[in-house]
């Protein structure tokens, strides 16, 4: 089956207000910022989305939190995106906070057909007990509040019960894809990326290669194309458009500086 589509605003024609998203990425590597442009650019909004991060320097989910769009978020850091601190300070976004190796495999146990698991991470705090703030009221206080998990011994060592993620859509990018939905992801954006595709009911993947099938090796295919619904390929400028998050300098053995 071909599951090549035109463009990327095509790919998310369906995506409606009020959607759940499981997006991949990791810091801005891997992040599939056109299909998150074309979501922009339909104006979408009233979105529920799960991604280890928001988005940062004004790319990547940032371009539709900084617009209002999103209403929820699910994830496992904040980093220094501002503007997303300040959202869910002010009671304007609702936030739950979860231990990133936790969120990944909610995601993967969504995608796996497992409803639940239990984890040590978080047991003895508030990932566990309840009282994480969800949603601030504006004021300082706490409008919502993370209820309660169930816990459970194990051969003598305490579990925490976390269910499994299933979302609407997923948005992922990937190095490489084939027409049936193939994908091959590149260094780290391998963490979340295969993850988040196996959440969602419905997977678009843009890829910066696309090539016919049977080009991948099996052996090779990090993702294979049952996860996958719709693939956009990606102009060599959209390939090639990577920012830098933090650049630094250090010194060479020839006393000159190198940018990183």
């Amino acid at each position: 089956m071909d599951k090549v589509v035109a463009t990327a605003l095509e790919a998310v024609a369906d995506v409606p207000d009020g959607a759940t998203l499981a997006v991949g990425g990791f810091g801005l590597s891997g992040v599939p910022a056109v299909l998150i442009g074309a979501l922009y650019e339909r104006g979408v909004s009233g979105l529920g989305v799960v991604s280890n991060n928001c988005g940062a320097m004004e790319s990547g989910l940032a371009v539709l939190l900084a617009a209002g769009r999103i209403a929820r978020v699910t994830g496992s850091y904040i980093g220094a995106n501002k503007e997303f601190a300040r959202q869910y300070l002010s009671g304007e976004l609702e936030v739950e906070m979860i231990p990133q190796g936790t969120l990944a495999e909610r995601l993967r146990a969504g995608g796996a057909g497992i409803p639940a698991f239990y984890t040590p991470a978080g047991v003895g705090t508030q990932v566990a007990d309840g009282g994480l703030p969800w949603r601030y009221d504006g004021s300082g206080g706490v409008a919502r509040a993370s209820p309660p998990k169930e816990v459970r011994e194990f051969d003598g060592t305490e579990y925490v019960l976390e269910h499994a993620i299933r979302t609407d859509f997923a948005l992922v990018r990937a190095a490489k894809g084939d027409r049936h939905g193939n994908l091959v992801f590149n260094k780290s954006a391998r963490n979340f990326n295969p993850l988040a595709a196996m959440a969602g009911r419905v997977t678009i993947a843009e890829v910066e290669e696309l090539v016919e099938p049977g080009a991948i090796d099996p052996d090779a295919v990090h993702l294979p194309g049952v996860f996958v619904q719709r693939v956009v390929a990606l102009t060599p400028g959209q390939a090639s458009a990577k920012p830098i998050e933090k650049r630094t300098v250090s010194a060479s053995a020839t006393g000159t500086t190198a940018g990183a």
